[in-house]
């Protein structure tokens, strides 16, 4: 049976249409993937994202600990940071990416993907006890709820939960109606947006009341569009355990001083390059690129789409791909067979889409 985060009646009371996603039933749409998708580009939409995992890392050699796992450089975070990061097999490939946000000197968060929780805990919990660190599981008690778009800090400041002073990648602890609520300034959109902490037992009514000041209740299929317009990878589409960071695009996120699993793999792919890259692509008749219809080139398969959809922002179908680095140049004319048809794709950069940032 499918598990439920604590929202599922309220969201259910919306009209969300629900599926299921990592066994989890959450809701796909409410007014629908296009008009959610604008909802947030323009003004303020509100997720779900209780089926995530969220865990907490803790002790004196917590810090070193999560350098050993996570392969972002870590040594200088500080209190009230968040960096991205993904954890690594021995080979170099992707076993998840996750977002560490540093409490204390000795206190991590760390947001894990749903269908990787387990695994994750799997992996650390012994390493960790070996060096005397505590890794807890907060999934079940702390609810977690995405208000993103343009309009989200003035919707959570007009609520009484204030916006000002907290930067991109960082975090702020706040009180609402008595209740914890930590604003996390992060998200999955390309938007500015918060991603909100707290007591699992007081979600429905945070949930309630962000919806009530106007923001829109948004699914996971407007989820899916927005992050890839943003070119945000998805754990499963362009990140698994046959993939690495550097063929990713995701350099920023490597420790170039070593020191986590896989690195010896991935350093090597810094120094001499990877032999494919993730590349977007662009189909100028708007057939759409669905994952898994093959990329081609001179008469031959050269990848595969990684994730694909006709975008609401740039009525433009796009879609991502890994391809032989050769061939990933922006402007690079490829082939995408789509069912049987194959149609003209040009490799552009990443992301699609860009969002003004404010001076």
């Amino acid at each position: 049976m499918a598990r439920r985060t604590g929202l599922y009646d309220a969201q259910k009371a919306l009209g969300g249409k629900l599926i299921d996603f990592h066994g989890w039933e959450m809701p796909v749409q409410f007014a629908g993937i296009a008009a959610e998708h604008l909802g947030v580009r323009t003004g303020c939409g509100a997720f779900d994202l209780g089926h995530m995992g969220r865990l907490q890392v803790d002790g004196t050699r917590a810090l070193a600990f999560l350098g050993s796992q996570v392969c972002r450089t870590l040594h200088d975070i500080r209190p009230g940071q968040v960096r991205y990061g993904l954890v690594l097999a021995p080979d170099g490939t992707v076993e998840d990416d996750v977002l560490v946000s540093c409490l204390a000197a000795d206190s991590f968060h760390v947001v894990v993907n749903a269908g990787n929780r387990e695994r994750i805990l799997e992996l650390w919990q012994p390493p960790a006890q070996q060096q005397g660190v505590a890794v807890s599981d907060l999934s079940e008690r702390q609810a977690m709820i995405a208000v993103q778009g343009p309009r989200s800090p003035s919707l959570l400041a007009g609520l009484g939960l204030d916006t000002a002073g907290i930067r991109y990648y960082a975090f702020a602890d706040r009180t609402w109606r008595g209740v914890p609520v930590r604003l996390s300034r992060t998200g999955y959109t390309g938007e500015d947006g918060f991603e909100c902490f707290l007591p699992s037992d007081h979600a429905v009514a945070l949930w309630q009341a962000v919806i009530a000041a106007g923001a829109m209740p948004c699914g996971l299929g407007a989820r899916d569009t927005l992050r890839l317009e943003a070119g945000m990878p998805l754990y499963g589409n362009e990140l698994d355990r046959t993939v690495t960071p550097v063929e990713a695009g995701l350099i920023f996120a490597i420790n170039p001083a070593g020191g986590f699993t896989g690195a010896e793999v991935v350093l090597a792919q810094l120094r001499d390059g990877p032999a494919r890259k993730l590349v977007g692509l662009v189909v100028p008749d708007r057939r759409v690129p669905r994952q898994g219809y093959p990329v081609v080139s001179a008469g031959a398969v050269v990848g595969r789409i990684t994730s694909g959809t006709l975008s609401p922002t740039l009525g433009k179908a796009i879609g991502m791909a890994y391809v032989p680095a050769a061939l990933a140049a922006p402007g690079t004319a490829l082939l995408v067979d789509v069912r049987g048809t194959q149609v003209g794709a040009e490799v552009v950069p990443l992301p699609f889409y860009r969002r003004e940032k404010k001076t």
